[in-house]
């Protein structure tokens, strides 16, 4: 793959990025724009931003690893992040829109709980931001590893290196954009990283020369596994600001199609290239979250191929913008906005790109260790976050008896487990081997439950809640 050919399509791709973040600079005047887009996104751009928030390098390097290392097995992750999807869409997504605008403009999830639990004390807020912040370390770092390994690996560069390189990038355009800069960026990388994964799961199919090592045995706690990605939909934070944000409920039907296109066409090609990737090289590649990267090289001319890995690229940065600006900015509206209540809008701008710096270096830091794998790191995070605030979130929307203590407890109890589930293994019948956001969302939902006694302020915000809401059409 030739480097001038990479590098012509690697700036290709930033002047549309610039051009895009520009527009947006321009958009941004307040605290509500720079966080949500002042609720202003349409139908296809919440959905495919959804979608490419959701993805980021995990589906470009992370899963076409997996699925040639395990085989078509791990096509249930596919079947379980549809389901998921469609379940978030179709529940919390409506009611969750409804609720925060009406919730004097809630912007977080922090904030949502707290106002929709009439919380008494400020603990909700809290420990809702300090999860966000801990899982968030190692998502963004997931997302920081895949970038320099693209650089790495195609441009011959330091890994060290093509780490700065890949956090200044997105440090530019989140930085001076915000949410609008973020969601329309996504917009248009979602649709190369779909070009991208179709064409070269093609290409590899059409030129693999045998597909039967492929199909490996996989046994029913590795589908469970799998299929249980799909609850971590219910409780991503990255991912639900794009349910706040869309610009009516009426809306969210139109998103929800759009994003459950995306996702399987892309999902499936994604598993595609992997299978392909198996096949054409026989199984055996250094690095199998490279396959995605070595078919481009040896399957696509190299203009394509350079087009190509700005899709990657994408992918990296579809994320990982959107980690940095939901963290930052649940430490600037649920941490700094509490203690410092008479800020100028100007000043919480100025604070909320501050925060995005100081999060990309933590995430940048741990990113610094070459030896992490991008899926790996991806399904942690995803786990700990999916667990702590997916059955919150739920409880929120759909049970009027959800209390302040249940929502704490629910949360605790979901990081608590993931964490813990995740540092054991094998145990009777090899059920510590269980994706450990299976006992850790089912523990969250029971402290739920047991922890929420009533309280008659949040059922009565509850109730207006929901006598207000506009309902959804189709």
């Amino acid at each position: 793959m030739g480097e001038s050919t990479l590098a012509f399509g690697f700036v290709a791709y930033l002047v549309v990025i610039a051009a895009i973040a520009g527009y947006a600079l321009l958009r941004t005047k307040t605290q509500a724009d720079y966080v949500i887009g002042g609720r202003s996104l349409s139908p296809s751009v919440a959905g495919l931003s959804a979608g490419a928030t959701d993805m980021s390098g995990w589906l470009l390097l992370g899963l076409p690893g997996a699925v040639f290392v395990a085989g078509v097995g791990e096509a249930w992750i596919v079947l379980g992040l549809a389901a998921g999807a469609w379940g978030s869409w179709r529940v919390v997504a409506p009611r969750l829109r409804a609720f925060t605008a009406r919730l004097d403009g809630a912007v977080t999830l922090p904030q949502f709980f707290t106002r929709r639990i009439a919380a008494k004390t400020r603990v909700p807020g809290i420990v809702a931001t300090l999860l966000v912040l801990f899982f968030f370390a190692s998502y963004t770092a997931a997302s920081f590893v895949a970038g320099a390994t693209l650089f790495e690996s195609t441009m011959g560069l330091d890994y060290h290196v093509s780490l700065l390189i890949g956090v200044g990038v997105v440090l530019v355009y989140t930085m001076l954009g915000g949410f609008l800069a973020v969601s329309w960026t996504d917009f248009f990388q979602a649709l190369l990283m779909l070009a991208a994964l179709i064409t070269v799961a093609l290409l590899a199919f059409a030129n693999a020369p045998d597909l039967s090592g492929t199909v490996k045995p996989i046994g029913f706690i590795a589908v469970v596994s799998a299929m249980a990605w799909g609850l971590g939909y219910f409780g991503q934070p990255h991912i639900v600001a794009r349910f706040m944000a869309i610009d009516s409920v009426t809306s969210v039907p139109r998103a929800r199609r759009v994003n459950l296109v995306w996702m399987v066409l892309a999902s499936a090609a994604a598993v595609g290239v992997g299978l392909g990737g198996n096949a054409y090289f026989g199984g055996t590649l250094a690095d199998p979250e490279t396959v995605f990267i070595a078919l481009s090289g040896e399957l696509l001319a190299p203009w394509i191929a350079g087009i190509v890995v700005a899709g990657i690229l994408a992918a990296v940065m579809s994320t990982v913008d959107s980690q940095l600006l939901v963290a930052s900015t649940a430490l600037v509206e649920d941490v700094v906005r509490p203690v410092c209540r008479n800020l100028e809008q100007r000043t919480v701008l100025a604070i909320s790109r501050g925060a995005v710096l100081l999060v990309a270096v933590v995430g940048g830091l741990i990113a610094t260790d070459p030896e992490s794998r991008v899926f790996d790191l991806a399904a942690y995070a995803w786990a700990g976050l999916g667990a702590s605030f997916g059955p919150a979130i739920l409880a929120c929307v759909l049970w009027r008896r959800t209390t302040e203590a249940g929502v704490v407890a629910g949360m605790l109890t979901g990081a608590v487990v993931t964490v813990v589930w995740h540092e054991l293994s094998g145990g009777p019948g090899g059920i510590f081997e269980l994706y450990e956001i299976v006992p850790a969302f089912a523990a969250a939902c029971i402290a739920i439950a047991v922890a929420s006694r009533g309280d008659d302020q949040a059922e009565a915000v509850f109730d207006q809640l929901v006598e207000d809401q506009e309902p959804p059409a189709g």
